[in-house]
């Protein structure tokens, strides 16, 4: 089949819920609309939205597994977020105006070693992801299989936390793309770099409990801890589930 997308994911705060989607307009130089557009800062950290800071000023699934099995539902029209958890009730408020609603309820799911949520940012001029860039993230279904064939069963692909699944190319052949250009719908992004997978992708979606050791299955099976890539949109476009994908 011609490579497509698959999937499509925002994380409207990071680490702290997924959501999935149809359809979305991407703009050039710009995060994926909605992603990591908020994030929440501990209690050692100064990041206050108005530039972009690395992750280790926020509460996220690295220190905190438990957040993995948060999803999430944002109406745009009212920026009113949803959110739920197997362990909680499910929390519906306002990020940029009831930030201390999200803080009181995730606070169950901070380890007590880990310092505590302070207050909701919300991103000035872009998405809080892990690049100093406004990245897109990437992944190959391909890829993802084989990780599923070294561990011997089903794994599911929310641990990877991407942005567009793809279908259709060869395992790791995203790696290739490095500096090339990448077409998917009427958008061009442009690959930057392989991400660097940290524990967060050990705990499960559903339960928030690390149970599956992806660090050691990457380095165990292919000699490196990298899973997706990390792209810049170059041109403005659509991207929606069935679009197809192709390198430049």
């Amino acid at each position: 089949m011609s490579p497509q997308v698959t999937q499509l994911w925002r994380y409207p705060v990071k680490s702290h819920g997924r959501e999935m989607l149809g359809a979305v307009a991407l703009t050039a130089h710009q995060t994926l609309p909605w992603d990591r557009h908020w994030a929440v800062a501990h209690e050692l950290s100064d990041a206050d939205g108005t530039a972009w800071a690395p992750c280790q000023n926020f509460s996220i699934g690295t220190k905190a597994p438990r957040l993995a099995a948060i999803t999430a539902q944002l109406n745009e029209a009212t920026g009113r977020l949803s959110l739920t958890h197997p362990a909680l009730d499910d929390l519906d408020f306002d990020p940029d105006r009831e930030g201390e609603k999200l803080i009181a309820w995730a606070g169950p799911l901070i380890p007590d070693n880990r310092a505590r949520s302070a207050r909701v940012v919300r991103g000035a001029t872009r998405g809080f992801t892990d690049t100093a860039f406004p990245s897109v993230s990437v992944m190959n279904m391909a890829s993802h299989k084989s990780v599923e064939g070294r561990l011997g069963r089903k794994l599911e692909t929310e641990r990877w936390r991407g942005n567009i699944w793809l279908e259709g190319f060869a395992p790791w052949e995203e790696f290739d793309w490095i500096g090339k250009h990448l077409q998917i719908g009427t958008a061009i992004l442009e690959v930057k770099e392989r991400i660097l997978r940290c524990k967060h992708t050990m705990a499960s979606p559903k339960s928030g409990q690390r149970d599956t050791d992806t660090l050691a299955l990457l380095n165990e099976g292919w000699g490196h801890q990298d899973f997706g890539v990390y792209a810049e949109v170059v041109q403005s476009g659509r991207v929606g589930l069935n679009d197809q994908a192709k390198v430049l």
